[in-house]
């Protein structure tokens, strides 16, 4: 007979194993179809090492020790423990390093601020690049469906952005069950090799790695280097996704299926090259693959690539919702597909911005080499800051000494440098793509950042009011509006001293009278991933039974959560915490909608990012539907000129 306790470990690990396989769907599918293309870009893209002995076991070996290193020693065993409040990902980077009192701070949350811009970049190139090297397995069944990778490629991805809108749930179900397939196969593939040809069983040793690096020329090195990163891209997400299923699963699936899987796949594509077998259509994953198995194989593939390609555009979701949380991008229309699970959510200007990119990107390059060549210089961004970041984790959090943290992250910094330096030769082979795109987020960013502020400075120079003298216009008030309206303000009030804001004024000449009672609506996007404790404060400054009351209510939300502040307005007023009818019929919600003019701009520089606000502002979804306000309650809406300068 089991115990509560023995039942209560059993389900237990029954969660962690669902955890667990739910990551290889979501964490594990871009670093996983890496050996797709990986080594052919070596041998058979721009790299063209020479197919003998000593370059087939000084690239494998090369490949097996960057996976080691980067992903296995760097991200599994220390980056993973740089989470803020559970979450991971560039965003929870930023999160720790702007609390800290630093001289580095500015650059260090400017280079995080990149790092995201490109992982928008990689966005668009890795489900590209993933779904093309799959259909390109065809040429391999025969020369004839050559033709038609390009199209096949087009509507695979014209499918997958389609159905974003209708949400991935039940498609996100059979994921893991497909990854476990994938990770096997091409496992046993690698084994059949390895059993045939045990001579690459040598590229285990770190010796023909480096020996290999040593020989070859400087120009041949950095193509190699460009090439070798394509296997750990995709390590990244481990880090991303960390709050969605914890860093054991993570580590667990790493250490007992996907690591393996690779090194063995990786070890026999070696082996197969050593074998001197003719390679087919220069494509040596699918020249392992037994003849009968070619079409299935083709077939699983490109479903592992779609899954990969999937966790991506959801990744690109999130952190686009990321970064409007942190006041670093406007507001854009955000779609919940799942009432029950807040993260699931579809961004529909991000979709179709990635669906635009990569349609044209598979038009522009037509073949997984010839993306290759715009693949990778991104991932090589990313990783070398998240390095440098880490310095700062380990010194500030970890309370390791200076040494310490030099001693282990400096050289992760040197090697992430030498790929990054590497991948910098494909600048002009496409790898202008992503750092286009990050420095168009980084204008957005800044014009964004400029306008908002010199929207707060021409609020500043309006007439104030204080809380205390409205107080004493409720008091002396013989007539009030028979409703409760909610004003949503910039600043939360919790003081008589602090000043209403500039609509209120406007309300009060619109009407001649105040509502009965009166809610100032603040909403705090904290820069933790979740709230941990309460969800909202609140200050009563007035109440009286026969008047009405004025009460000032901040909602917290973290960068990670579902802003919906209806909600969260009807649950205090159902829990009785407001003396207020909870009655939704009786609510009105009062926002302000700015419209933008141009004020005293004397330059040139000033007129162009004032045009680039003004557009950016027109597009932006307004802050009252961003925050879920007016989806079942009255909206009154105020338009408020604004002159900048």
């Amino acid at each position: 007979m089991s115990t509560h306790s023995e039942d209560s470990k059993s389900g237990n690990k029954g969660k962690f194993f669902i955890l667990a396989l739910a990551a290889l769907g979501v964490v594990y599918g871009d670093i996983g179809t890496s050996p797709l293309y990986a080594v052919n870009e070596i041998f058979f893209g721009h790299a063209r090492a020479s197919v003998n002995r000593a370059d087939v076991l000084g690239t494998i070996s090369l490949i097996i020790w960057a996976i080691t290193i980067a992903i296995s020693f760097k991200y599994v065993v220390f980056v993973l423990r740089a989470d803020s409040d559970g979450e991971g990902g560039v965003f929870a980077l930023y999160s720790l390093l702007d609390k800290l009192k630093m001289k580095a701070k500015p650059i260090m949350t400017t280079l995080l601020i990149i790092a995201a811009g490109l992982l928008f970049g990689d966005g668009i190139i890795t489900p590209a690049i993933s779904v093309v090297s799959a259909i390109e397995g065809l040429k391999v069944v025969t020369p004839t469906f050559t033709p038609y990778v390009v199209p096949i490629t087009i509507a695979i991805l014209t499918g997958l952005f389609f159905i974003q809108s209708k949400g991935t749930a039940k498609v996100g179900k059979i994921f893991g069950p497909i990854v476990v397939v994938w990770f096997v196969t091409i496992a046993l593939l690698g084994l059949n090799q390895i059993i045939q040809y045990p001579d690459i069983l040598n590229a285990l040793n770190p010796i023909h790695a480096i020996t290999f690096l040593a020989t070859i020329k400087l120009k041949t090195l950095f193509f190699v280097l460009g090439a070798v990163i394509l296997a750990i891209t995709g390590g990244e997400a481990m880090y991303a996704d960390m709050g969605h299923f914890g860093s054991k699963p993570i580590r667990f699936t790493w250490f007992s299926v996907v690591y393996p899987a690779l090194l063995l796949n990786y070890l026999g594509q070696g082996a197969f090259l050593l074998s001197g077998k003719e390679i087919l259509s220069e494509n040596i994953f699918f020249s392992t693959v037994p003849q009968p198995l070619l079409i299935p194989m083709v077939v699983l593939a490109a479903l592992a690539t779609i899954i990969a390609s999937q966790a991506l555009i959801s990744g690109a979701f999130s952190l686009a919702t990321q970064a409007i949380s942190l006041g670093l991008l406007p507001y854009i229309p955000i779609v919940h597909t799942n009432q029950e699970h807040e993260g699931q959510i579809y961004v529909p200007a991000i979709n179709w911005s990635l669906y635009v990119g990569c349609v044209i990107l598979v038009i522009m390059f037509e073949s997984s080499t010839r993306l290759a060549g715009a693949y990778g210089l991104a991932v090589a961004g990313v990783m070398f800051i998240t390095s440098i970041s880490m310095i700062y984790v380990a010194k500030n959090y970890w309370k390791w000494s200076t040494w310490s943290a030099f001693a282990v992250f400096l050289p992760l910094c040197v090697i992430d440098f030498m790929f990054l330096a590497a991948n910098s030769l494909k600048i002009f082979e496409g790898g202008y793509i992503p750092l286009l795109i990050c420095i168009a987020i980084l204008i957005v960013m800044k014009t964004w950042n400029w306008g908002r502020a010199s929207i707060k400075k021409t609020f500043a120079e309006y007439p104030k009011m204080q809380m205390k003298d409205l107080i004493e216009i409720m008091k002396n008030s013989t007539m009030l509006i028979p409703r409760t309206i909610i004003i949503m303000t910039p600043d939360y009030i919790s003081s008589t001293e602090d000043n209403i804001p500039t609509l209120k004024q406007m309300f009060i000449e619109r009407y001649g009278m105040l509502a009965r009672n009166l809610i100032f609506l603040n909403v705090a996007l904290e820069r933790a991933p979740h709230i941990q404790g309460d969800r909202y404060t609140i200050t009563k400054f007035y109440e009286d039974q026969s008047k009405g009351s004025i009460i000032s209510v901040r909602a917290h939300f973290g960068f990670m959560e579902d802003p919906n502040v209806e909600k969260i307005l009807h649950r205090i007023a159902y829990r009785h915490e407001l003396d207020i009818d909870a009655h939704r019929e009786k609510w009105l919600i009062h926002v302000m909608h700015e419209r933008i003019f141009p004020g005293n701009l004397k330059n040139i520089k000033d007129k162009i990012q004032f045009e680039l606000f003004k557009a950016i502002h027109r597009n932006a979804d307004s802050a009252d539907h961003y925050f879920g306000l007016g989806t079942k309650e009255p909206l009154s809406i105020e338009v408020l000129p604004v002159y900048l300068s």
